[in-house]
């Protein structure tokens, strides 16, 4: 058994977004994603299903053409084929995103 800490080395990059895998098993990505106040705002249409929380920080998305602001502790589902981009994140936002891939 290894134990991890996922604040551990969550030191937030100078621009973008860092991925990091935590598990993966099956059809199943668990990543913490950090970000920094740089990001540039990329539209994500994934094959997969994912689940996100924001841990710490904030954030405000685009959700499909919807506005969405986030605070640490809020999650949501985003169903695969979903248009979703990072629009603004507080610096250090750290994320645990759950993706679910087709079998």
């Amino acid at each position: 058994m290894h134990i991890r800490n996922l604040f551990a080395d969550a030191q937030p990059p100078s621009t973008g977004e860092r991925f990091d895998t935590l598990v993966q098993q099956g059809n199943v990505v668990i990543e913490r994603i950090v970000s920094s106040t740089d990001i540039t705002p990329t539209e994500y249409i994934q094959e997969q299903d994912e689940w996100v929380i924001l841990l710490t920080g904030e954030a405000r998305l685009d959700v499909a053409g919807e506005p969405v602001s986030l605070k640490a502790g809020d999650h949501l589902f985003l169903p695969a084929h979903t248009p979703h981009t990072v629009t603004q994140v507080s610096a250090g936002a750290t994320w645990l995103a759950v993706h679910i891939h087709p079998r």
